[in-house]
């Protein structure tokens, strides 16, 4: 772990920077698979499987017969904890939608916008070295209020062709129409195109490693939307001399075991906690059953100290974390001051952990500094703003002069013409 003390604010561009590949370095490989998939579809997708992931599938589609096995292989336990978190994040989720609302914003002239779902929807579900049945639930369960008729699942598969049964069962559990084995940039490119097995979706959600990220970002060439740019996960926490060591050390920890590329930073306003919350980090990390992912995160982290909060803040706005705990005692200063984070975990007893799985907050959030200017998963992510007008006679009237006049002084004829014509025929 590197210690920085008092960085200048000229350092901070490159203390920000995240250790991930451009697009531009993948970008030939990204095209011979998009192209691949989009000529030969489906055996394209199983070869590249077989290439990738050493997986030699005869059927891309999870069966029916793979879902109700799965059901009733999932403990009891896991089951009750699956659906306390569905219905909280059901909850928050539900909070989002919206009710229409006319506005008169002329006499006659009548405004309003209505929600409207994205029909299809593919949701990319993590799985390798940690299948990621909560993020079902963070995609599927909004999609599903939001009223998407079609909700398909890629995820990849484990080494013996079929599909963790945590990920089934949820998936099932919240209404998602097709779950396909399939992971990296041959799912995202299927989803893009569509094959004889799986369906073309308009945009496509869920995080994942570095080659699923410029994958996704490479979809937007061919026209299908995404959620937004989430790759390797990260954490930032901002401490002071009277945190809890051994709680951030926790923190730091459940993000460097997602992978060797996740980041971690903590802030301090006290260069002893620094050094205590080190020490624990590697106490901790020995009793970790991942603990090789995450030492390789770890190497990489950095602790940072600052000696007054402004510029700490001034540091965490810049880097724009995807996760952002709060663990100092002066919580009003750091929750008025964010703007930009993903998701803000404020206090001693809010770890990270709860946002991961079942507070009710989304978890896939924007990484990569990507903060600034993207949102997390919402209900609105789901569903797109239609716009309607009506005009009365009475409104046309009160309107018409004003349409006529603009659209003259910018020269479109056709455009005052369409007002003009009705205006004679209501003075007739």
């Amino acid at each position: 772990m590197k210690t920085i003390v008092n960085p200048p604010r000229s350092s901070w561009s490159k203390l920000t920077k995240r250790p991930v590949s451009s697009l531009d370095a993948i970008e030939d490989q990204l095209k011979t698979v998009f192209e691949d998939v989009q000529s030969r579809g489906d055996s394209a997708v199983l070869d590249y499987t077989n290439q990738f992931d050493g997986v030699h599938l005869k059927s891309i589609q999870v069966s029916k017969h793979e879902i109700e096995v799965a059901k009733t292989r999932i403990s009891d336990s896991l089951k009750s904890a699956i659906n306390h978190a569905r219905i909280n994040i059901e909850r928050f989720h539900k909070t989002q939608q919206r009710e229409s609302e006319v506005i008169e914003t002329t006499p006659g002239v009548f405004c309003w916008q209505e929600s409207r779902p994205i029909d299809r929807v593919g949701l990319y579900i993590p799985g390798g070295t940690a299948p990621l049945f909560s993020t079902v639930l963070m995609l599927a369960i909004p999609a599903k209020i939001a009223g998407c008729s079609e909700i398909v699942i890629c995820t990849p598969p484990k080494k013996d062709g079929s599909v963790a049964e945590e990920i089934l069962y949820t998936a099932d559990l919240c209404g998602v129409t097709k779950i396909f084995k399939v992971g990296g940039m041959q799912a995202i490119a299927a989803m893009t195109f569509g094959t004889p097995t799986i369906p073309k979706v308009y945009k496509i959600f869920g995080p994942g490693n570095q080659y699923v990220t410029a994958a996704k970002q490479y979809a937007l060439k061919y026209g299908v939307a995404i959620d937004m740019p989430a790759g390797p996960s990260e954490l930032l926490v901002v401490a002071d001399a009277v945190s809890n060591a051994q709680y951030i050390a926790s923190d730091l920890l459940s993000q460097a075991e997602h992978g060797s590329d996740s980041q971690v930073v903590l802030v301090s306003l006290s260069l002893d906690k620094l050094v205590e919350v080190e020490a624990e980090v590697y106490r901790q990390l020995k009793e970790l059953p991942r603990k090789h992912l995450a030492s390789m995160a770890i190497s990489n982290s950095k602790l940072i100290c600052f000696d007054n909060k402004q510029n700490a803040l001034d540091f965490i706005n810049a880097y724009a974390p995807e996760h952002f705990i709060i663990c100092n005692s002066d919580e009003e200063f750091f929750v008025n001051g964010i703007l930009n984070a993903g998701s803000v975990f404020v206090g001693p007893y809010t770890p990270e952990s709860a946002g991961d799985y079942a507070s009710g907050t989304n978890h896939t959030l924007p990484t990569n500094g990507y903060a600034k200017n993207y949102s997390g998963v919402s209900l609105d992510s789901f569903t797109r703003l239609v716009s309607f007008q009506k005009l009365s006679a009475d409104g046309l009237r009160n309107l018409g002069e004003t349409i006529e006049v603009m659209a003259e002084a910018e020269g479109l004829f056709a455009h005052k013409n369409a007002v003009s014509l009705r205006l004679k025929d209501l003075e007739k």
